[in-house]
């Protein structure tokens, strides 16, 4: 990163990559296989239409984020899998993974970080899933775009579900593809367990959001019930 400082985000979606449990680098490719879900996909254009939105920092992409609508591109626009260009995701602010991964990647390509789109497995997303990972200095952060909503602190325990397969950067105005394999080693215990608070913290705060929706939902349900009710009774 160039000309800019460092500011430790407040959003949710950033945590700091556990040294030798992430292939970071991977090893440059020519093209990915069929498989990874490159084939075809004009990465380069993803980054050269000028954008509306312009964000100097990533509390600023996080707050973007937290306005935006997971979808699937299904629902949105009719066929299993479409990546959405940039600049047409944040007119929508809807789509899914990859959607949201190729706008943050731009942003921080635009912010002058090393930063990299990512495919590859993580956790209960599934394989299929779309992240973003971008250095500054000697270290290497996972951003998770999805969880802008949450509102908490990504806990940085989670960046061990993360597996990459194929990842691509932009180097002196190139895109360069990288495959990756999976870690060898294990954390050690000692690295593993003062981390272990802040990942159950966020994980019961999760859920007890998740299910006071729930709750809510059947109490709101016959309220609406009940208001169409009235309004047929009053006309």
């Amino acid at each position: 990163m160039t000309g800019k400082e460092f500011v430790k985000p407040k959003s949710s979606v950033i945590a700091e990559i556990i040294p030798g449990c992430y292939d970071v680098d991977g090893k440059r490719i020519l093209q990915p296989k069929k498989s990874h879900h490159f084939s075809g996909r004009p990465m380069g254009a993803f980054l050269t239409q000028p954008l509306k939105v312009v964000c100097h920092d990533m509390n600023e992409i996080g707050a973007f984020l937290a306005t935006c609508r997971y979808v699937s591109d299904r629902e949105q626009f009719g066929v299993p899998d479409h990546w959405a260009a940039p600049e047409a995701f944040e007119q929508t602010r809807r789509g899914d993974c990859d959607d949201f991964a190729l706008w943050t990647w731009r942003q921080l390509v635009d912010l002058g970080y090393s930063a990299r789109f990512v495919t590859g497995s993580a956790g209960r997303y599934g394989v299929g899933h779309a992240w973003v990972t971008f250095r500054f200095e000697d270290r290497t952060f996972v951003v998770e775009p999805l969880l802008a909503r949450a509102g908490r602190t990504f806990p940085r325990l989670n960046t061990l579900r993360y597996k990459p397969r194929v990842s691509v950067e932009v180097n002196g105005g190139r895109v360069q593809f990288f495959e990756h394999s999976k870690p060898s080693i294990e954390p050690p215990l000692r690295v593993v367990v003062p981390l272990i608070p802040d990942w159950l913290l966020f994980w019961l705060l999760f859920w007890l959001r998740w299910a006071g929706r729930w709750i809510r939902w059947p109490f709101l349900a016959l309220i609406r019930r009940l208001r169409h009710k009235h309004r047929r009774f009053v006309q």
